[in-house]
């Protein structure tokens, strides 16, 4: 008998959400970050670590529509919610697989992907936004990006193409990632 296993084994907390449009069930510490366990234990590396204290907005994924940093939010907290990554965009359905998201076709249009770090955080929190706001205007764009810093400062492209996007949206029928 392994008491460091039964012992561990009793630490963990089973956890239920809806990742990217699937049911899933896992077992984590109670102490561990969603990130860490989006990415250690469930494989989806597209949401980034940046600074870990929620300043950089590099893990932002969606809980419930809103736009979260995930390495603030413990894994448990995620249980029977509806979470969204930077995997689940875009290719949200088996007849849509390998299609974009119109954010992320309008980033690599308008080069708003330039080191490619921020990126994931930027498209989520700006998904957030588009998904309660179809057109915001300008303004409503920068204070909603606030909270996501890019090394690169390419701020003008990334804004330019949230634009692009939430035109593209509106001129087309709704899209389901």
């Amino acid at each position: 008998m392994n008491s460091n296993n039964e012992e561990s084994d009793a630490t963990l907390v089973k956890v239920s959400f809806v990742l990217n449009g699937k049911q899933t069930e896992i077992k984590v510490k109670p102490w561990e970050t969603a990130l860490t366990v989006l990415r250690e234990q469930l494989g989806l590396t597209g949401t980034k670590e940046g600074c870990g204290i929620g300043e950089c907005g590099a893990c932002t994924i969606l809980v419930d529509g809103r736009a979260v940093d995930s390495c603030l939010l413990l894994a448990p907290q995620l249980d029977g919610r509806d979470v969204q990554t930077v995997e689940g965009l875009g290719s949200a359905t088996a007849e849509s697989e390998g299609v974009l998201h119109p954010l992320q076709e309008a980033f690599i249009s308008h080069g708003a992907v330039q080191c490619g770090f921020c990126t994931p955080g930027v498209l989520m929190s700006a998904k957030a936004l588009l998904d309660q706001n179809p057109s915001p205007g300008r303004e409503e764009i920068i204070q909603t990006l606030s909270g996501n810093l890019c090394r690169c400062t390419g701020y003008i492209q990334i804004l330019d193409a949230v634009e692009q996007a939430a035109k593209d949206l509106r001129e087309t029928k709704p899209h389901k990632g």
